[in-house]
């Protein structure tokens, strides 16, 4: 039988009936005759309660102490559900992550795994025991402080714990049937995608979608973990993301947009380029990796020229194309530009890469601009592309 990682999100845990829940969900795959390791993130809603109650004691909490906190959230949900496996007739034994071996860089609050040590993990294997792991934390190697993964960090410690066991598999269970070509909460037309790549997954997380963490991704590419990212409250197939992916309706001839994301916030600065000496542009929060680093750039010409005023200073919005031959092709960029000059809206080339096109819009229009990208490229037969001549739009006949 196989070894599998199941790690299960807040949103798949807000209750302690959820709670049970789950549990019932992996004993069932333990008395399937697999090895089960779980990794838990805290019910839904507890670390936002915990940053509040900080936030309530101190105007600037220290990020030491912070951490000590916020590990507390996923304590308690792990412990929780190790008892509720217990009530099942499952043997199961709660870890901390430094218990678990997780080792971590010393930046609080947003520190790096650099190691996985997992002996006792393995112990409570051999003895037919189930480990269940928190997430999102770990330890510095040496003086053993408290760290935290940042947002997300429980899919990180899921792939980590994957990568040092050799799993056979690692499912990211979450309230959603895995990755959708759009947030189905903005685009209710959007689909699920059966397969992706680690380099496309990458892109939708740097673009803003939510499903996985974005360090989680570069860490299951570097070291060749496949994640199958499933609903843990039905049976729906789900999500594979690997490092490879084949088959015609995937790749297909020419340009191919897979998915649209969006971020609803972002960070304005001035920079000199072809939209003069203080045209604005959006500094990603998330830089990509250098492995996946393309041609990427300020993006002006021949596009759209940014209306003076057109973004509020307090923040932006962005709006991603996420698929391949994206730069090779300038009808994809002429389609863009088509779409959303049609629908009336307000927009500014940011970057174009290979696998990922992002424009900055009006945080009120981001919700329209993402259900016209998604129409124009993945729902609706696509309407003549519109191409720039000598400055002028024009149809191409």
């Amino acid at each position: 039988m196989a070894l599998l990682i199941q790690k299960y999100g807040g949103s798949s845990i807000p209750t302690p009936a959820r709670i049970r829940a789950v549990a019932r969900h992996i004993a069932a795959s333990h008395r399937e005759g697999h090895d089960v390791v779980v990794v838990m993130s805290a019910m839904g809603g507890v670390t936002d309660q915990l940053l509040a109650q900080a936030r309530d004691i101190s105007t600037a909490p220290a990020a030491r102490e912070l951490d000590a906190l916020l590990a507390t959230g996923e304590q308690a949900s792990n412990a929780l559900t190790a008892m509720a496996l217990r009530d099942l007739g499952v043997e199961a034994r709660s870890l901390t992550g430094w218990q678990a071996g997780i080792l971590t860089s010393p930046d609080h609050g947003r520190a790096a795994v650099t190691d996985v040590r997992p002996h006792r993990v393995r112990d409570a294997l051999d003895h037919g025991v189930i480990p269940l792991v928190t997430g999102f934390q770990g330890a510095e190697p040496g003086d053993a402080d408290i760290t935290t993964l940042g947002r997300g960090g429980s899919d990180t410690t899921a792939v980590a714990l994957a990568a040092a066991l050799e799993a056979d598999a690692c499912e990211i269970y979450t309230d959603v049937a895995g990755v959708y070509t759009a947030d189905p909460k903005v685009v209710p037309e959007a689909r699920p995608l059966a397969r992706l790549t680690h380099r496309h997954m990458y892109e939708m997380a740097a673009g803003g979608a939510k499903v996985l963490a974005l360090p989680s991704v570069e860490h299951a590419r570097q070291h060749g973990v496949t994640l199958h990212i499933r609903s843990s409250y039905d049976d729906s197939p789900g999500t594979v993301v690997s490092g490879t992916v084949s088959g015609a309706e995937y790749w297909g001839p020419g340009p191919r947009v897979i998915a649209v994301t969006h971020d609803p916030h972002g960070t304005r600065t001035s920079l000199p380029g072809p939209l003069g000496p203080t045209a604005t542009a959006l500094l990603s929060i998330v830089t990509p990796a250098p492995a996946f680093a393309g041609p990427t750039r300020p993006y002006a010409h021949p596009w759209h020229t940014a209306r003076q005023g057109a973004f509020p200073e307090e923040g932006i919005a962005t709006a991603s194309l996420v698929g391949s031959g994206l730069c090779a092709h300038p009808e994809t960029a002429a389609t863009l530009d088509g779409a959303l000059t049609r629908a009336g809206i307000a927009y500014a080339p940011l970057t174009v890469t290979d696998t990922r096109i992002t424009v900055m819009c009006h945080p009120a229009a981001l919700d329209d601009t993402v259900r016209v990208l998604h129409a124009a490229f993945l729902t609706a037969t696509p309407e003549p592309p519109v191409a720039r001549r000598g400055g002028r739009l024009a149809v191409r006949s």
